[in-house]
């Protein structure tokens, strides 16, 4: 339910006329953040960043939010980290929607051809995505209660903080929050401060006073340096995934 009498995605559409954003013109994420904590003060940051995401046509991290194709979701086109201008329909690529493929210039591009290591790079990429979407519709395996993140059509997956992106942002049996991190091979204690960010990113910007914010890392291994970073942190959580296949026999005739 909105907070205010509109959506937020209405609310964007008042801010471009408030301000008067003509063809052409560039507007920073900042700036539209401001707009909204004088005029809808209620509405938290990680809300409209996430809008942000939602109406702009190239951003393929739409998808997660289900960009709808009436066009009340096609507002902007980014052009940089937290640059945007108006979308302009003539001439820009047709807007990502589920089911398309993002090109450059909306022109087709040939299949790319990987070395080796990139293609491991890459499998691993979009293996890390299906981990997180599979995660993220079977959240009760980390924990009894938990639920994804939802607010005004954003979904906590890939949910946008300051720039980049939490893998899953949940949602406690107590109305918590919880920044779950993946990698699908061994993780690095690096992921430790990435999470740590994020947590306290959400601490501040999205959670209420008295909200609790702790994260999770899953990974195909956890290793020592992890379990030696989080020693001394009651806040985080460490979690191992195993896959597994069984078959069964299907009669040929």
């Amino acid at each position: 339910m909105p907070i205010y009498d509109k959506p937020v995605r209405l609310l964007m559409r008042d801010m471009v006329d408030d301000i008067q954003l003509k063809s052409g013109d560039i507007i920073e994420r900042e700036q539209i953040i401001d707009w909204f904590a004088t005029h809808y003060p209620l509405i938290k940051i990680g809300t409209v960043s996430g809008h942000l995401v939602l109406l702009s046509t190239n951003d393929p991290s739409r998808l997660n939010h289900n960009p709808s194709a009436n066009k009340q979701s096609d507002l902007f086109f980014r052009i940089g980290t937290g640059r945007y201008r108006l979308y302009e329909p003539l001439t820009d690529p047709k807007p990502i929607v589920k089911g398309s493929v993002p090109t450059d210039e909306g022109f087709e591009v040939p299949e790319p051809v990987f070395e080796p290591e990139q293609s491991k790079i890459d499998s691993e990429f979009a293996y890390e995505h299906d981990l997180r979407d599979y995660l993220a519709k079977n959240l009760h395996l980390i924990e009894p209660g938990l639920k994804l993140y939802h607010d005004e059509g954003i979904s906590g997956i890939e949910f946008p903080v300051g720039g980049r992106f939490i893998d899953i942002l949940a949602v406690d049996a107590q109305d918590g929050y919880v920044v779950v991190e993946l990698k699908v091979s061994k993780g690095h204690d690096r992921v430790v401060g990435q999470l740590l960010r994020y947590v306290g990113w959400i601490r501040k910007n999205q959670a209420e006073p008295n909200q609790k914010v702790r994260g999770v890392i899953i990974a195909n291994t956890i290793t020592e340096d992890i379990l030696l970073a989080c020693s001394e942190l009651q806040n985080v959580a460490l979690f191992e995934y195993s896959l597994s296949v069984s078959l069964r026999s299907v009669a040929s005739n």
